[in-house]
């Protein structure tokens, strides 16, 4: 079993994620007493959410008290305003599963150093699984080094989505590509929390992930674990410049490819995304040439130039 070398900062942001979750798992025992509000149709919020990211923030300001805080219940409002640092905190993701009883949902944390995601933890209580991951270390869960799934085609993989909730939501549109994807995959999975998901695409366990409607902090953590356990991430169209675009897809570098040709007539920045989409081809092509690497020869750098995302 490998072990990550683990920085400093990731320690620390580990501690604050079990702490949450810790919260999170006592609340679970009586889910039914939790006060619930609703910030906007379907969208959720409770004060387990808002405990979680008190004590997140309280762990991560107490170490770093000149970091800045991006979190998604409190905005900027706590941590330096200016600093180079900037956690990005979504104190439980699958808030709607949580209030059901439903245990799929996980606390998300990611440091981001002068725009570029550097440090992610994603932490799911109810399994006590830890996912890791430092910029140029690799990705790691509960120890176990992490490598996207090594399929090459579409049609015999699985792959995971969002369905739309919001009222202002384009579901027509969202139908439509589903019935694209649905057809030319093994099969289509909507667990309901989308940092879990690109977890799961970063240990293997699905291959690929797509959604429209994401904030930064859904994705920031999860993005740096796809792209250092060997995958790629950016928008619908293949632009890896993607935190703030609300939309996401994720899959090893030759899915990534047939994802991109399929789904990124979808994306709202599908003109400006033309580029993008060449790059993707370049980037499945590279993957079929270098298909005999093993593990230990591949490294996650072979997708860091496409994974810089930014915000």
């Amino acid at each position: 079993m490998n072990s990550p070398n683990l920085h400093p900062m990731i320690n620390v942001a580990v501690k604050a994620a079990r702490a949450a979750g810790a919260i999170i798992n006592r609340a679970a025992l009586d889910v039914e007493s939790v006060r619930v509000s609703q910030k906007q149709v379907n969208d959720f919020v409770t004060e387990v959410d808002q405990a979680s990211e008190q004590m997140i923030i309280e762990t991560l300001l107490g170490a770093y008290p000149g970091h800045a805080i991006w979190a998604e219940e409190s905005g900027h409002e706590h941590g330096a305003r200016d600093s180079e640092f900037v956690w990005i905190i979504d104190p439980l993701d699958g808030t709607t599963n949580f209030i059901h009883g439903l245990p799929i949902y996980c606390v998300s944390i990611a440091l981001a150093v002068r725009g570029k995601v550097e440090q992610a933890v994603i932490y799911d209580p109810s399994r006590n699984d830890l996912f890791t991951a430092t910029k140029g270390r690799g990705a790691f869960m509960n120890n176990r080094r992490l490598r996207v799934a090594k399929r090459t085609r579409l049609q015999e993989c699985l792959i995971s989505t969002g369905f739309p909730y919001r009222m202002d939501d384009d579901l027509p549109s969202y139908l439509q590509m589903l019935g694209d994807i649905i057809q030319r995959t093994a099969g289509i999975r909507r667990p309901g929390a989308a940092a879990l998901d690109l977890a799961y695409v970063a240990a293997g366990f699905t291959d690929g992930f797509f959604e429209k409607g994401l904030q930064p902090w859904d994705v920031a953590a999860g993005s740096l674990l796809i792209t250092e356990a060997g995958g790629l991430v950016g928008n619908l169209s293949g632009d890896a410049d993607f935190l703030e675009q609300h939309e996401c897809l994720a899959a090893n570098p030759r899915i990534y490819g047939q994802m991109v040709s399929l789904l990124g007539k979808y994306s709202k920045f599908a003109g400006a995304g033309e580029k993008a989409g060449v790059r993707a081809s370049l980037a499945e092509a590279v993957q079929a040439n270098t298909a005999t690497a093993t593990p230990e020869t591949a490294t996650p750098d072979d997708a860091s130039s496409h994974s810089d995302a930014a915000f």
